[in-house]
């Protein structure tokens, strides 16, 4: 018997659902392979039926901007796979049906680095049709630094919120574009990122169900971005930290007057997906930071 297993499980249950053995590594990554296989679309067709002729010169700056954070990306996948797969060895022996959701998630960056290299690609091929500025190979090379390693869990809220920003941007780009071709395009791309933030949910939901990490990580990342001046106000913060180690797409955004902020729909959804994520429900920044600080035991 073929064993079946529900996307809303996955994402709802998924420690329950390899702790009560309803489901091995190779049902979980078929789940994997068929969801991504199932949503893909082509670059070459997409970018066929926009018309460049009819791209305003704020779809040309939305464009440019997207198309040079999604270089980050890659960097990021990379870095998930490997710290996932450390992740799930440390657990082998005190908790293997973390240590299997750890290699399930190691397994599911593959199909984000390539849904993602759909959009990175299709928007800078966008951006040289259309003749804007060139990325240059220098930045090319210095947005595909490597992040830094961190705790799982905030590495996965972080990815989460990144997620919860790239789609409320692309839907907004999406709603003002005029042409009905690149309209799709950013609609698309905002489906893609919405699904990928499912996903980031569902990895951390199962590491706090765990019981083996505590949702203050969660918690912590999250007063980073939705604190007054956070990291969700992007590169329109009075002050942009200097790091040499890596590079995050939301300090990097020029052209600010194009792309509104949407600080309250973007928080309303961090504040979702923690409650999803550790079951407390906060609603506004001030309950974020007082929730960590109890959390810490401060």
């Amino acid at each position: 018997m073929v064993n079946t297993i529900s996307r809303s499980d996955i994402v709802s249950s998924l420690y329950a659902i390899v702790a009560e053995q309803r489901s091995s590594l190779v049902d979980l990554i078929w789940e994997q392979h068929h969801f991504h296989e199932k949503r893909r679309w082509s670059a070459v067709e997409m970018i066929g039926a926009i018309n460049l002729e009819a791209v305003s010169k704020f779809d040309k700056a939305n464009l440019w901007n997207a198309g040079r954070a999604e270089l980050t990306t890659k960097p990021g996948a990379d870095r998930l796979a490997r710290l996932a797969d450390a992740e799930c060895r440390r657990w082998q022996d005190g908790n293997p049906v973390l240590a299997s959701i750890m290699q399930a998630c190691s397994t599911w960056s593959r199909y984000w680095n390539e849904e993602e290299s759909f959009h990175e690609t299709t928007l800078n091929r966008l951006s040289t049709l259309l003749s804007l500025e060139p990325v240059s190979d220098e930045t090319v090379i210095e947005f595909r630094k490597i992040f830094p390693d961190d705790d799982m869990l905030r590495t996965l809220v972080l990815l989460a919120i990144s997620e919860i920003t790239a789609t409320v941007n692309y839907s907004w780009c999406a709603s003002i574009a005029q042409d009905p071709g690149l309209k799709k395009l950013f609609k698309q791309i905002a489906a893609d990122e919405s699904q990928h933030l499912t996903y980031f949910i569902s990895f951390a939901k199962a590491l706090v169900d765990s019981e083996e990490y505590s949702p203050k990580g969660a918690f912590a990342v999250a007063h980073l971005f939705v604190r007054e001046g956070g990291e969700l106000y992007g590169s329109n913060r009075q002050h942009l930290e200097q790091r040499d180690s890596h590079v995050n797409w939301w300090d990097s955004i020029k052209y600010e007057m194009v792309l509104p902020d949407n600080i309250e729909r973007k928080q309303n959804l961090i504040f979702s997906a923690l409650r999803q994520i550790t079951g407390i429900q906060v609603n506004s920044a001030a309950e974020v930071e007082q929730t960590w600080l109890d959390l810490v035991g401060c």
